[in-house]
Order: structure tokens, then sequence, then C-alpha cells
């Protein structure tokens, strides 16, 4: 039987880690709309790199998680380990999947709509695959809360599975913008 002390004073880190994150990133757009109003015409290429570290964080979360997933399907639910992985994944997703995946979504709808791009094919053949990996997010974040809650029911394999699902997207994500092919 888990020891709940631990999971409780765990569980108050974790809030604490989701506030010490949503202050970061409001201090983060704060900043964005203080370089906006400071240069508003050259706002776009730092609009555009800040989407582009926002997307390698929120890539490196997706491709991160579903390893823990894999590894905490692993161990005995209630096991020491298995608390640990809890933590992890929690801290994951709130501290930097959530806000990359915001940050990403502000800023590339913001990019698209200054550069004129949403008539373009191929933004629409990116749009979907972001909705798809926004779709993913939210799965992934259901099964934090069934780990969390010892009720996962799907095993590494499956996980191993899922863990592919980002990259595939990754890739049609970046030829479109890149090679923009139609």
């Amino acid at each position: 039987m888990p020891d709940n002390s631990v999971h409780d004073k765990n569980h108050g880190s974790g809030r604490k880690a989701t506030l010490r994150a949503a202050v970061s990133l409001l201090i983060f757009l704060l900043l964005a709309g203080l370089l906006f109003y400071v240069n508003p015409s050259g706002f776009y290429a730092w609009a555009k790199a800040i989407h582009v570290i926002a997307v390698i964080s929120w890539m490196a979360g997706m491709l991160y998680l579903p390893r823990l997933f894999v590894y905490h399907a692993e161990v005995e639910p209630g096991s020491p380990q298995s608390e640990t992985f809890k933590v992890m994944e929690r801290r994951l997703l709130r501290a930097i999947i959530n806000p990359a995946m915001i940050v990403t979504w502000v800023f590339g709808l913001w990019l698209a709509w200054k550069g004129h791009w949403f008539s373009a094919g191929w933004l629409h053949v990116k749009l979907a695959a972001v909705v798809l990996l926004s779709a993913l997010h939210g799965y992934f974040s259901s099964a934090v809360r069934a780990f969390n809650e010892d009720r996962n029911k799907k095993s590494s394999s499956h996980w191993r599975l899922m863990n592919e699902i980002p990259t595939l997207l990754m890739i049609v994500i970046i030829v479109m913008v890149i090679v923009k092919p139609f």
C-alpha cells in the first residue's frame, strides 16, 4: 500500500511547480508583449523564435512522457518506483508540456495571421497535424491522471507505439513549414 504522506507531499510540490510554471508563463507573455510594444515592426522575428523554442519544448515533452509511461507500466502500482514516475509525469506535463503547447498555439496562430498564411494549403495540413498533436497531448494528460490514480490499463507495448506518433506528426509539420509543397 502506498505511503499517502509521500503522495500528499509530492502532490503539494506538484501544485507549487504548476504555480511556478503559470507565473513563468505569464511573465514570459508579458515580456513578449513588451517586445511587441517597443518594436512592433521587428516583433515577427521574435515571435518566430519564441514559437520555435516553444515547439521544441513541447516536442521534447511529448517524446519523453510516453517513454516514462513505458517504464511506469512495467512497475507495480503503489511501488516506490511508481510513485516516482507519478511525480515525474505530473511535473513534466504541468511545468513543461502544457505551457509549451499554449505558447506554441498562441504564437503560431499569430504568425499565420501576420504572415497572411491562412489561405496556404501547407498551413492547412500543418494545422491538422498540430490539432492531432494537441489531441494526443490530451490523451497523454488523461494517461497521467490514470497512472496517478493507479488506473492505467495500457501495456508498455501500447505506450511504445504511442511514443512514435509525436515523431510522425512532427515530420509532417516540419515538411509543411520548410518545404511548403502546396
